[in-house]
């Protein structure tokens, strides 16, 4: 494992939103929850990387597997002033970055699988974990992002995976058969991360645009759905909010709130 360049990320950076604030770490248990602490502590933005999580989070509770020095796992604090009835919107912005830096770097088409996960090939290569905290609404106001952890794990240089995820997980080394650097891919993604939310707050009806193009899941995918009790349909777009539409086997249009959502042959 090759040492962390800080100073060819922050150089990567300058300009953005992030610039000086990059915090590289060895190993952590979850820089999701260093960042949460941050953000609770009264921090208004900030950057932290590790080279190795130990305790790892997924959407949903899920643990992520962060080996050693082979893949991408950073969280970035923001706190952009968006209404919650959209902040949904924060992951799908974050998925396009990560799409957009992957393609820039390694020069690979990844898929978005609604609303955060990466994917090549069906075989995933990433995963974004978005937790957030609320103004309360009052008389008049809505509620308001108080502040966005957005958690992203990228598999770059994996070579091998546990057994339990071998068939259903790659990295951009296995896909494009060559080492991936760590610093050009987080530079990338955090200059694309900070484009992109200049962009939602500006227009955020495109953005959802924008994602329906990137994401094959967006529309006319045969799905299955791991919610209120399950159910399967074909893909129906996206609503207002950027939740997507489910056209069901049994007539009704459904909202997926939560994720859960497969592919079925």
């Amino acid at each position: 494992m090759s040492a962390f360049d800080l100073q060819a990320v922050e150089a990567g950076i300058a300009g953005t939103e992030f610039a000086g604030m990059v915090v590289h770490f060895p190993s952590v248990g979850s820089t999701n929850v260093l960042a949460l602490e941050a953000a609770q502590a009264g921090a208004r933005g900030g950057v932290w990387v590790a080279d190795e999580q130990t305790a790892g989070r997924g959407r949903g509770g899920h643990g992520w597997h962060s080996a050693a020095g082979d893949g991408l796992y950073v969280s970035a604090l923001v706190t952009p002033p968006l209404p919650m009835t959209t902040a949904l919107t924060l992951s799908l912005a974050t998925g396009l970055a990560a799409q957009a830096a992957i393609a820039e770097v390694s020069r690979l088409r990844v898929d978005i699988r609604w609303p955060n996960d990466l994917l090549i090939d069906r075989r995933k290569c990433g995963g974004i974990l978005v937790e957030t905290a609320v103004v309360p609404a009052t008389e008049g106001e809505p509620a308001m992002l108080r502040y966005a952890v957005i958690g992203v794990g990228i598999n770059l240089n994996h070579e091998s995976f546990p057994a339990e995820i071998e068939a259903v997980a790659t990295s951009l080394r296995r896909e494009s058969g060559a080492v991936v650097s760590r610093e050009a891919i987080l530079a990338a993604l955090l200059r694309y991360l900070d484009e992109e939310i200049r962009f939602l707050l500006l227009n955020e009806a495109e953005l959802l645009e924008r994602f329906a193009v990137a994401s094959s899941w967006v529309r006319g995918k045969r799905v299955r759905v791991d919610e209120s009790g399950g159910y399967t349909g074909v893909t129906a777009g996206l609503d207002t909010r950027g939740f997507l539409l489910v056209d069901c086997d049994d007539g009704l249009r459904r909202t997926v709130l939560s994720g859960g959502v497969r592919e079925l042959d």
